[in-house]
C-alpha cells in the first residue's frame, strides 16, 4: 500500500518596506533578508522572493544575490501601495515600472499584489506583460470565495497568513498539516526583526525576531519529513509538470 501523494508546497518572501502601511524603514532588507537565504540554503529550499520595485533599488546586491543562488524573483509592485486605491493609469504604471526593473535582475512571470488585494479588472494588464502566475488571493480571507473574472493567468493564493506561523507550535503544526496541496507560505522579512516592544498590531509584532526565523526553520522541516516537494510558484503555472489547470482547491 501507498501512502498519500506528498504535497507541493512553495515558500514565498514577501520582500518589501518594513510592516507597511505602519513602518516604511528598510530593516527587514537590510538586517533578516540575508537571514533568510542561509535558512533555505541548510533546507535545501528554492524560494519565491516577491519584490517591490523600491526594495529592489534599495538593496539590488540582495537580489542578485537570491537570483545567483537560484530563487525565483517575483513582483510585488513598485511601491507597495494597495491597487483597490488606484485608477487604471496609477495601477498601468506601477506594474509597468515594477516589471521593467525587476526584469534587469531576472526572468519575472509571477505577481502578487501587495495586501494580497488586486482588482479583477488589472489582471489583463498582468498578461500583457508576460505574467503566469498571480498568488494576489488569501484562501483565509473573504474575497477568496467570491468570483473572480476568467484569466490567462494561473491563480496560486496563499494558504495562510504569515503571522500564523509564528503561532505557537501546538496551534501550528496541525494548522499547517492539514493544508492542501498546493501549499503556498508567504512571509516578509521584517516579521524577522524583534518588533515585539513596538506599539504595532498585535499579530505584526507576536512572535518576530530570532523566534519567527526558528518557527519557519521548523515548519519547513515538517514540511520536509512529510515528503514535500518546495518549488517556487511560478512552476505551477499551467502548462507545466505539476501545475493546476485552475484555482488550486480551498484548504482547511
Amino acid at each position: 500500500m501507498t501512502g498519500p501523494t506528498p504535497r507541493t508546497v512553495c515558500i514565498t518572501v514577501d520582500a518589501e518596506p518594513d510592516c507597511p502601511p505602519y513602518l516604511w524603514g528598510w530593516r527587514g532588507m537590510d538586517e533578516a533578508a540575508p537571514l533568510l537565504l542561509d535558512l533555505f540554503e541548510r533546507t535545501g529550499v528554492t524560494a519565491t522572493f516577491f519584490t517591490t520595485g523600491d526594495a529592489a533599488r534599495h538593496a539590488p546586491r540582495f537580489v542578485e544575490h537570491l537570483v545567483s543562488a537560484g530563487h525565483e524573483l517575483g513582483c510585488h509592485g513598485m511601491t507597495h501601495k494597495a491597487f483597490p486605491d488606484m485608477d487604471v493609469g496609477e495601477a498601468e504604471a506601477e506594474i509597468e515600472e515594477s516589471t521593467r526593473l525587476l526584469r534587469d535582475f531576472a526572468t519575472v512571470t509571477s505577481f502578487r499584489a501587495p495586501f494580497l488585494r488586486f482588482p479583477d479588472r488589472f489582471l489583463p494588464m498582468l498578461a500583457a506583460r508576460g505574467y503566469r502566475v498571480d498568488s494576489s488571493r488569501g484562501k483565509y480571507k473573504p474575497s477568496h470565495w467570491t468570483p473572480s473574472a476568467p484569466s490567462e493567468l494561473t491563480r496560486v493564493p496563499a494558504s495562510i497568513s504569515s503571522s500564523w506561523i509564528r503561532l505557537p507550535r501546538p496551534i501550528r503544526d496541525p494548522l499547517v498539516r492539514s493544508l492542501r496541496s498546493p501549499v503556498v507560505l508567504f512571509v516578509h522579512p521584517w516579521e524577522f526583526v524583534d518588533l515585539r516592544a513596538t506599539d504595532l498590531r498585535w499579530d505584526c509584532r507576536a512572535g518576530t525576531g530570532p523566534g519567527a526565523l526558528t518557527a519557519l526553520a521548523e515548519v519547513i522541516r515538517l514540511l520536509a519529513d512529510e515528503g514535500a516537494d518546495f518549488v517556487p510558484i511560478g512552476s505551477l503555472a499551467e502548462g507545466r509538470s505539476g501545475s493546476p489547470s485552475h484555482d488550486p482547491p480551498v484548504g482547511s
